[in-house]
């Protein structure tokens, strides 16, 4: 259940847009906001974490989570799942804490359907040469694979228009800071003060 004073956002990116790296920095410099971490099927890469990068499952065990309906969203991409977990979602929110999900925009529109407050906010490379320049950059992927991901991120940054907010990350700090003043933006709601400093309120406006 979403607490009414914590908000969900939605960051969506093509591959290599820099996206995780632009959340994760927002978590480290604002308080009360976390990422939902995603299970997926896909294996383990070097230097990533169990758990902190993803939730790695097998496809049994993720599509016995599908049956018992556990996902806020979830999608097959490139043969392997990707899914964000109700539990750990609502945990958060329910805490009054704002959560981050890092998912396309067919997931944005899964969780649109379950959660009627929803920000979304998607991040576009400054040109689709430095989009591929930053593929190429992890030097984990082959040829093959760099053109795939090329395509797919193509027909993911044609969806930029179902977004509420869209990012440039061309300067990495500037790119930071945009992403902060939305949720610093959506923190300062008139609704969502009134609900944080009730007493307070109270306290200045009634004589």
């Amino acid at each position: 259940m979403q607490n009414h004073q914590a908000q969900m956002f939605i960051v969506s990116a093509p591959s290599g847009a820099g996206k995780t790296s632009l959340v994760r920095r927002a978590i480290d410099e604002l308080s009360e906001l976390t990422v939902a971490v995603s299970h997926t099927t896909r294996p383990q890469r070097p230097g990533e974490t169990d758990r902190v990068d993803y939730c790695y499952v097998s496809r049994e065990q993720f599509e016995q989570m599908i049956d018992s309906d556990r996902f806020l969203e979830y999608a097959e991409v490139f043969g392997n799942y990707y899914g964000t977990g109700m539990e750990g979602v609502n945990v958060a929110l329910s805490s009054g804490t704002d959560v981050i999900l890092e998912i396309d925009w067919q997931g944005a529109a899964q969780v649109r359907q379950k959660l009627a407050d929803v920000v979304s906010i998607f991040i576009l490379p400054p040109s689709r040469n430095t989009l591929i320049e930053r593929l190429r950059g992890r030097g984990q992927d082959s040829h093959s694979v760099i053109e795939s991901r090329t395509a797919e991120a193509v027909r993911e940054m044609q969806q930029y228009h179902r977004a509420d907010y869209l990012i440039i990350n061309d300067d990495f700090d500037d790119a930071l800071a945009e992403l902060k003043a939305v949720v610093l933006s959506h923190r300062v709601q008139k609704s969502r003060q009134a609900l944080r400093h009730a007493g307070l309120i109270t306290s200045l406006t009634h004589e």
